[in-house]
């Protein structure tokens, strides 16, 4: 997964034709890595707190519509990996690989990604309690249970399909192409969502964008996802049953939001100055800003759909923050803040991964009896030492720190290793 989600401290920013070897290196800019280091704890932060119903407002996606921090997140990541696809892709090409050659490590490399998203939402492999029409459940039948309700899409999966759409989509077309592709498939998917009448609701889109279960994109979500008409099981996210928050339609605008990284990266990889090339990403980054703003009057943002409005949005603020970081961290030398950071940045899939199985752990498998009844360990580290005496969004925070801070110290010896897990 170097393409995506592996360090970029080998490889280059350049868009323009392999230089000669006696051509002068490009200066590689650390900032990226602070970057996707600061995007991964960001993750850990939201996705594994004490209480989810306990948490810091910016903390919390937002319902439906708007945008807290926490919202901010997702769409980081998708812009780093079209930055770090741009830079694999480019030196792959310089290295002499031929075209079919990346094609097929592009989509094996999306294979991989989306399958391990698929088994991590399977893990542990195994239906807990008591399974309904069951009274005597066998272990097979525990197994057929949790494959009933495994769900198919998420995160990585995410991260795969929108890798292999913005790879193949932007290889060896020219920048302002890739701009045309990106406005294509956001005008195309806000027209979808608003003009397209939603299939058995007799109303268009843009009459239903605020009732999460009866949008274009949860129609279809059901009839991908939702097998249980044919006795298969509901394959949706669990929380909502009726649409998937990374179903299949929204994940057409999550590609825009990793092109919008690529054409950053090559923004990056010109030959203007470091300073020029700051500020023409932190003025981008302000358009697109303001650009979602303007959109949202009329398609509102919304992480969930991943509205146009919103991949304009977060691309401007992820494009604004990495000009940001790049001015403290390249241009002005203020480095001695940033290892916590790298040290997350280059090796993400690993502190993702295992901070998912490590709050699957905790919360549904290491149990122990206490006052009589199993107890999760999430459940005592939480309730009996840190919420019994903390204020409780302040307790759940807490917990969440907990765990950037257990894999910071893992991933602390495998970066001082200088080994790298990639796929």
């Amino acid at each position: 997964m170097d393409a995506t989600l592996q360090s970029v401290s080998t490889a280059r920013l350049a868009v323009s034709p392999a230089p000669a070897p006696s051509a002068p290196p490009v200066r590689r800019l650390t900032s990226l890595d602070v970057f996707r280091g600061l995007t991964i704890i960001g993750m850990l932060l939201v996705n594994d707190p004490g209480d989810a119903s306990t948490v810091y407002t910016q903390l919390r996606h937002s319902a439906w519509n708007g945008c807290t921090l926490a919202d901010l997140v997702f769409p980081f990541f998708l812009f780093v990996v079209g930055v770090t696809t741009h830079l694999s892709l480019r030196s792959r090409a310089t290295r002499g690989q031929t075209d079919a050659a990346i094609r097929r490590q592009i989509l094996r490399r999306g294979a991989v990604i989306f399958t391990i998203g698929l088994l991590l939402n399977w893990f542990p492999f195994y239906q807990y309690g008591a399974i309904a029409g069951h009274p005597t459940a066998t272990f097979g039948d525990h197994v057929v249970a949790r494959l009933m309700e495994l769900r198919f899409l998420g995160v990585l999966q995410r991260i795969g399909l929108a890798y292999v759409a913005a790879a193949l989509l932007t290889y060896h077309a020219s920048t302002k192409r890739v701009i045309a592709l990106s406005l294509a498939i956001l005008v195309g998917y806000w027209l979808l969502l608003t003009l397209a009448p939603v299939p058995g609701e007799g109303l268009n889109g843009a009459q239903l964008l605020n009732e999460p279960a009866r949008t274009l994109a949860a129609w279809v979500d059901r009839m991908t996802l939702d097998w249980s008409r044919w006795g298969l099981g509901n394959h949706i996210w669990q929380s909502t049953a009726v649409y998937d928050p990374e179903g299949l339609l929204s994940t057409l605008p999550a590609t825009a939001t990793t092109m919008i990284g690529v054409i950053a990266a090559r923004w990056l990889g010109s030959e203007r100055a470091l300073t020029e090339r700051l500020i023409g990403l932190l003025l981008g980054g302000v358009a697109l800003i303001v650009a979602g703003v303007a959109w949202s009057v009329v398609f509102p943002i919304n992480k969930n759909l991943w509205g146009s409005s919103y991949v304009l949005f977060t691309g401007g603020v992820a494009c604004a923050t990495l000009a940001a970081i790049a001015w403290v961290v390249d241009a002005r030398g203020w480095t001695r803040w940033t290892k916590p950071f790298v040290v997350f940045g280059t090796n993400p899939i690993t502190a993702y991964v295992g901070a998912e199985l490590t709050a699957i752990l905790l919360a549904s498998t290491i149990k122990l009896r206490v006052d009589g009844r199993l107890r999760s360990a999430h459940e005592l580290v939480y309730e009996r030492l840190l919420a019994s005496w903390l204020d409780a969004q302040f307790a759940s925070l807490v917990y969440s720190l907990g765990i950037v801070c257990l894999w910071y110290l893992l991933l602390r010896e495998l970066h001082r290793r200088q080994i790298t897990i990639k796929i």
